[in-house]
């Protein structure tokens, strides 16, 4: 493929990435108004937003390594089929019990965004490999933040039901313009499906920095997972009685910060894995002490969301570039290992943040936070100052 119309690829890649991985976090500023809707208590609705994030981690081990075994470009189309009937499905779900079941499904098929990068690595040279990598990443990472902008408004104003209505549309689209821009692509793993399981098995096993980094990526995601489900919570509590789009508008300051984890990402090329892990570390462990302070006010709202985003942003690109680079042939797996662990600390932190914050309101939720944002440090400072690892 030439360089322009490879980087007209990059770019739809990266837009559909941001796009489909937003189906996974519409819910997390709707919840209030779901567990209204539903007929629910707010812990019954946080179970929502966990068993989407439990379904994603799901389809990350069970379907990505199915991506080194076929054709991108058909396990793409397929993905976005069904992410699209599920989505549809979730708008038209009569009851609590439905909407929990396809919350699982969307979450299961919402799994293209992890496709996307390994393709874009065959679309270009090897040199220009890592910037469209970068661009893929940059869009899922700004999908993630504003889809709570977009879940929180346009669920504001037309109903969350509307909102996921129109996103099951948008999936097609995509299939249209995906199917339009990618080329088929050479299958790179040629045994059955049992043995591609068996290998992230021995990959897991054989590599520590992986464990390493994946538990503690894991910590950060509960972290801030916990407090993007509880947000819409509290600031209905708050005595102006905020609606759901007030929360997502705190997803722009979100944005920010992945904007500035690119550039600090940038920076830190001079600087040691070590050096990136403990300051991301430490301004999402800062950002919960601030937190705190917007008990009853938005303005400290506003440095905390900053700090959490951008340290949790800064963490993630250094520990996904540090473990990619442990095996470039098996990258896809170890891929799979690490996202399907982070994101089972992303469903734990939704959990126990629903708990948290109908047994010790938003102090609990802040110690809990707190607690996962030390965990978390420990463990990177365990493995880099002991040297257990290479800062490579």
């Amino acid at each position: 493929m030439s360089t322009k119309p490879a980087s007209g690829a990059i770019r739809v890649m990266a837009v559909a990435a941001g796009v489909v991985v937003a189906n996974n976090y519409y819910n997390q500023p709707l919840l209030n108004d779901m567990a209204r809707d539903l007929g629910v208590s707010g812990v019954a609705a946080s179970w929502i937003s966990s068993l989407t994030q439990i379904g994603y981690a799901l389809g990350l081990l069970l379907l990505l390594p199915l991506a080194d075994r076929m054709d991108r470009r058909r396990l793409i189309t397929v993905m976005l089929l069904l992410a699209s009937a599920m989505l549809f499905l979730f708008a038209l779900s009569p009851s609590y019990q439905f909407v929990l079941a396809f919350g699982f499904l969307i979450g299961l098929t919402s799994i293209v965004p992890q496709i996307l990068p390994p393709a874009a690595q065959q679309l270009v040279p090897p040199a220009a490999a890592p910037e469209a990598v970068g661009r893929i990443m940059a869009g899922l990472l700004l999908g993630i933040v504003l889809s709570r902008f977009v879940g929180g408004w346009l669920g504001n104003m037309f109903g969350w039901r509307a909102l996921y209505g129109g996103a099951a549309v948008v999936m097609l689209v995509l299939v249209v313009l995906l199917r339009r821009v990618l080329p088929p692509f050479q299958t790179t793993f040629h045994g059955g499906y049992l043995s591609l399981m068996g290998s992230l098995g021995r990959l897991f096993l054989a590599h520590s920095v992986l464990r390493g980094l994946a538990f503690a990526g894991a910590m950060q995601f509960a972290a801030f997972s916990l407090f993007w489900t509880t947000l819409a919570f509290h600031l209905a509590a708050m005595p102006g009685h905020y609606p759901a789009s007030v929360a997502g508008s705190f997803a722009l300051i979100g944005a920010v910060g992945v904007l500035g984890a690119g550039l600090v990402a940038r920076l830190s090329r001079r600087s040691s894995v070590r050096f990136t892990l403990m300051v991301s570390g430490l301004l999402m462990l800062v950002a919960f002490p601030v937190f705190l302070l917007a008990e009853d006010s938005l303005w400290w709202m506003v440095p905390a969301v900053l700090l959490l985003d951008l340290g949790m942003q800064m963490s993630h690109v250094t520990s996904m570039a540090t473990i990619l680079s442990l095996d470039r042939a098996a990258a896809s797996r170890l891929n799979t290992l690490y996202m399907f662990i982070r994101f089972l600390g992303g469903a734990l932190g939704t959990l126990v943040g629903g708990f948290a914050w109908w047994h010790g309101g938003w102090l609990g939720v802040c110690l809990c936070g707190l607690g996962f944002c030390m965990l978390a440090l420990v463990v990177n400072m365990r493995r880099y100052v002991a040297g257990t690892a290479t800062a490579s």
